[in-house]
C-alpha cells in the first residue's frame, strides 16, 4: 500500500500548504538518485510477488461469513515471531494494508536468477497462508486469497459490527464504517479522509448491475440516504459505491523484477503495460460487491473511481480558478506514456505536466521521455504528511518523493532504487486479482518474470498506442472478457530480420485490421497463438525449451504455463467466473442479482476449503499441479 511514514499526521489543510515542498523536495530526491544510480548496470535478475489476503469469520452456528477486523493483532502476531530470526534469514515478510481485515505478505528475501528460484515461489505462498492461519487458530477467522468479499458494504458486513457515518468521521460513507479501516498505522485514515477532502465531495463509483431474469428493470441501487449529493450520483442500472474502502479495501496480486541496469527497467515498463489488460482479464476474480453480482468481473474500476482525489476543476467539470491543471486520469490507471525512448511514437495522448519540473529534470540529465514521465505524475499533491517528516535531506531520504510518485497507482510502476539500498532499477506489475490457490498466485507470478526473460531474449515488441491500450484496459474488465472480447495487440512481435524470427509473426491482417501494426486479437490468440500467430506462452516455452533446466523444474514450470494456457483457451475458469456460477446455481439464488448471507457464507466455505488446499477445484486448476515425477 505504499509508503509507510510513522509520525504525527498533519491535517489536510497545512498538508496542502507543504505540496508544493513535497514537490520541490521529491524531486531533488529523485535527481540525488538518478545521478547517483544511473549508470549502475549488470543486476542480476531478483524478483519477489505480494499478496494481500482477507480475513473472514465463518459463523457455522448462524450460517454467516463477516470480514473479520483482526488484521493488526494478527500482524503483530507473526512479525513477533518473525523478529526473532536474524535479519536476512527471514522467509517471509508482513506488513499492514488498508483494511483491519487484509494483511499483506512477500517472500522474505528476493527470488534469485537461478531457473529453480521459480519453483520457490508457490512453497513460499504456501508458508505464508500457514503462518497466517497458524495466527488466526484461536480467533474463529480465517484467511482467504479473494480480491474482493461479495457483500463488501452491507449492513453488518465486518465482526464486530459497526454502523457507517455518512455525516462524520474520515469517509463520511453510506456503506463503509471507518472501523474497517486498519487501525494501529496512521497512513489508512489518513489517506481515506484526505482523498475525500480533497476531492471536495465523496467519490463516485457506478458500476453496471448483472440484469438476471428477475432483476428490477430498471434496477434503482437503495441507498437509503435523503443527501442530494448521493442522490444525484446513482445512476439507474448501476450499483453506487462512495469511499476508498471499496477500492482499497479489495485484495491484488503483484510482482516486482529487478532489471540489470535503467534502461532494461524502462523497456520492461513499457512492454509489461501491455501486457497488463490481458493479464488482468485472465485473472479476473471479482464479480460481485455490496451484496449484487455486477455485470463485470474486475475490481479495476472500483479502485481507479474510489481513489480518485481530483476535483470538479481538474476533472473538467469547472472552469480552471483554483487548480492549474485538467487531468484527464484518476491516480489509479493504466499508464499515461512509455518512458522509454523507442517508445515515444506510440505516446498519442496529450498530457498535461509541470514545466518546471520537466525543465529541471531535462537540466540534470533526464531525457525528454523520462522527464515527461515524472513531471506529469508530480502534478499532483500529497495525499498525507507526518510532521516528523517535513523537512528532509534530498541525499539520504527519499520520502517525500515516494509520497506522491507511490500514491499514483498505475498498471505498472518503475521504481528507482532507495537511497542506501542494495536495490537496483526495478518494475511493478500491479494488474492481477488475486487468485484463491497458491498453485494459481504462482503461475501468474512465473508467467510474467520469465515473460521478461523472453522479452529480453528475443526482442520481442509489444508496443501498441496509449489510446489502444487504454481501450484494451476498458475490455478486460467486462464480464467473460476471455470468452468474449477481442484486443489490439501487435501484428508483429519479433523485429524484422531477427535471427530469433523463425516465422512466429503474424503472417497476415486478418478479418479485424485496423493498423499496418496491430490487430484486434481474442485471448486465446495472444496467449496460446493460431496459425498466424505464434502466441506468447509458445515464445515462452521457447525460452525454457533453451535452458539447462532438470526435470523436476521444467515441469513445474510446465504445470503454470499450462494453467495459463487453459485460462486463456477458456478450458479453465476464470475466478470470476467460477464465483459468479457458484451463486446463481445456489439453491438460495432468485435470479434477482442478489447475494443473501447463506449464499455468501456458502461460498466462503469452498473458498476457504480450495485456498487452503483441502479441496481441489477442477474447473479452476484442472488435473494441474500434480507433483513432479521424481516425487511420485
Amino acid at each position: 500500500m505504499g509508503l509507510l511514514s510513522q509520525g504525527k499526521p498533519l491535517s489536510w489543510e497545512d498538508t496542502k500548504k507543504y505540496a508544493d515542498l513535497v514537490r520541490k523536495v521529491g524531486i531533488q530526491q529523485l535527481v540525488a538518485i538518478y545521478h547517483r544510480m544511473r549508470d549502475r548496470t549488470n543486476d542480476p535478475l531478483k524478483f519477489g510477488d505480494e499478496i494481500e489476503y482477507t480475513i473472514v469469520r465463518l459463523d457455522h452456528e448462524k450460517k454467516v461469513a463477516q470480514l473479520a477486523l483482526i488484521g493488526p493483532e494478527t500482524l503483530d502476531k507473526i512479525t513477533s515471531k518473525e523478529e526473532k530470526i536474524p535479519i536476512g534469514q527471514q522467509q517471509t515478510a508482513w506488513s499492514p494494508e488498508y483494511a483491519a481485515y487484509q494483511i499483506e505478505g512477500i517472500p522474505g528475501t528476493p527470488y534469485g536468477d537461478s531457473i529453480t528460484s521459480y519453483c520457490m515461489v508457490e512453497s513460499n505462498m504456501k508458508m505464508r497462508r500457514h503462518q497466517l492461519l497458524k495466527a488466526l487458530e484461536s480467533s474463529g477467522s480465517t484467511v482467504i486469497s479473494i480480491t474482493g468479499f461479495p457483500r463488501l458494504g452491507c449492513p453488518g458486513f465486518t465482526h464486530p459490527q459497526y454502523e457507517p457515518t455518512p455525516s462524520n468521521g474520515v469517509s463520511n460513507s453510506l456503506f463503509f464504517p471507518d472501523e474497517a479501516i486498519w487501525y494501529s498505522h496512521p497512513r489508512f485514515k489518513v489517506l481515506t479522509e484526505n482523498i475525500r477532502l480533497r476531492r471536495g465531495e465523496n467519490q463516485v463509483v457506478n458500476t453496471p448491475v448483472y440484469k438476471d431474469k428477475n432483476t428490477p428493470n430498471p434496477f434503482v441501487d437503495q441507498i437509503l440516504s435523503t443527501d442530494k449529493a448521493h442522490l444525484e450520483n446513482t445512476m439507474v442500472d448501476h450499483l453506487y459505491f462512495d469511499c476508498a474502502g471499496f477500492g482499497a479495501g479489495m485484495c491484488c496480486l503483484q510482482v516486482t523484477i529487478q532489471a540489470a541496469n535503467i534502461d532494461e527497467a524502462r523497456l520492461l515498463y513499457d512492454q509489461l503495460a501491455v501486457i497488463s489488460p490481458i493479464l488482468l482479464a485472465i485473472s479476473a476474480a471479482t464479480p460481485a460487491c455490496k451484496g449484487y453480482l455486477c455485470d463485470s468481473d474486475c475490481r479495476w474500476n472500483f479502485v481507479s473511481g474510489a481513489m480518485d482525489d481530483r476535483t470538479k476543476e481538474e476533472r473538467g467539470l469547472e472552469p480552471l480558478k483554483k487548480d492549474s491543471f485538467v487531468i484527464p486520469r484518476p491516480r489509479w490507471d493504466s499508464i499515461p506514456c512509455y518512458i522509454h525512448p523507442t517508445s515515444s511514437n506510440h505516446n498519442d495522448e496529450q498530457l498535461p505536466f509541470d514545466e518546471e519540473i520537466m525543465k529541471t529534470l531535462q537540466e540534470q540529465g533526464f531525457d525528454e521521455h523520462l522527464a515527461h514521465h515524472f513531471a506529469y505524475l508530480f502534478i499532483r499533491d500529497p495525499l498525507q504528511l507526518f510532521e516528523e517528516k517535513l523537512h528532509q535531506d534530498p541525499e539520504k531520504e527519499n520520502d517525500h518523493f515516494e509520497n506522491i510518485y507511490s500514491t499514483n497507482w498505475n498498471t505498472m510502476r518503475f521504481k528507482p532504487p532507495p537511497p542506501e539500498s542494495t536495490m537496483g532499477w526495478r518494475v511493478e506489475f500491479r494488474p492481477l486479482e488475486v487468485q484463491l490457490t497458491d498453485f494459481e498466485n504462482a503461475a501468474f507470478v512465473v508467467f510474467v518474470v520469465i515473460l521478461t526473460r523472453s522479452i529480453l531474449s528475443y526482442g520481442l515488441d509489444f508496443r501498441i498506442p496509449i489510446s489502444k491500450l487504454d481501450e484494451n484496459m476498458k475490455r478486460a474488465v467486462k464480464r467473460d472478457t476471455v470468452n468474449k472480447e477481442l484486443f489490439h495487440f501487435r501484428k508483429v512481435i519479433i523485429p524484422e530480420g531477427d535471427d530469433n524470427n523463425d516465422g512466429d509473426n503474424v503472417k497476415s491482417d486478418g478479418p479485424f485490421s485496423t493498423s499496418p501494426e496491430y490487430k484486434e486479437m481474442d485471448i486465446n490468440t495472444i496467449i496460446n497463438g493460431n496459425g498466424n500467430f505464434l502466441g506468447l506462452i509458445p515464445m515462452v516455452q521457447k525460452y525454457v525449451n533453451s535452458l539447462d533446466v532438470d526435470a523436476d523444474t521444467h515441469y513445474s514450470i510446465q504445470q503454470y504455463l499450462k494453467l495459463i494456457q487453459k485460462k486463456a483457451a477458456g478450458e479453465l475458469l476464470t475466478t470470476a467466473k467460477w464465483i459468479r456460477n457458484f451463486i446463481t446455481q445456489h439453491c438460495d439464488y432468485k435470479e434477482d442479482s442478489i447475494i443473501t448471507e447463506k449464499i455468501t457464507y456458502d461460498l466462503m466455505v469452498a473458498c476457504d476449503k480450495i485456498s487452503r488446499g483441502d479441496a481441489m477445484c477442477a474447473e479452476l486448476t484442472g488435473t494441474l499441479n500434480f507433483p513432479a515425477p521424481s516425487q511420485v
